[in-house]
């Protein structure tokens, strides 16, 4: 399944829900959202700093991850962003491919 590394900041309306459901009512959130899309949750963590939560979540395909991205961020509750993560292994199936590339000006 692919793998997505999720960072988000709160709005202050997402902030205050935040408080009044506190990190367990949102993991529990999070974790309905996933699982409704044949997905799991591998780690939280809440955060200050940049980013206010992370996640490392698994989707059966990436037209999923889409579909929460969008569904995220038109609540207007979250500033997000999903890097796709690979495996070792992807990395050296990658690296086999022949792949032609001229560079700019070459």
């Amino acid at each position: 399944m692919p793998k997505f590394l999720i960072q988000a900041t709160y709005t202050t309306e997402g902030t205050r829900g935040l408080l009044g459901e506190g990190g367990s009512g949102r993991r529990a959130a999070v974790e309905q959202l996933v699982s409704g899309l044949g997905g799991t949750v591998e780690t939280m963590y809440f955060a200050f700093g940049a980013d206010d939560v992370v996640l490392i979540v698994d989707f059966p395909d990436t037209l999923s991850m889409a579909a929460v991205s969008l569904k995220v961020k038109a609540s207007g509750a979250l500033h997000t962003r999903a890097t796709p993560l690979l495996t070792v292994e992807e990395i050296d199936e990658a690296a086999r491919r022949d792949v032609t590339f001229r560079a700019p000006g070459a």
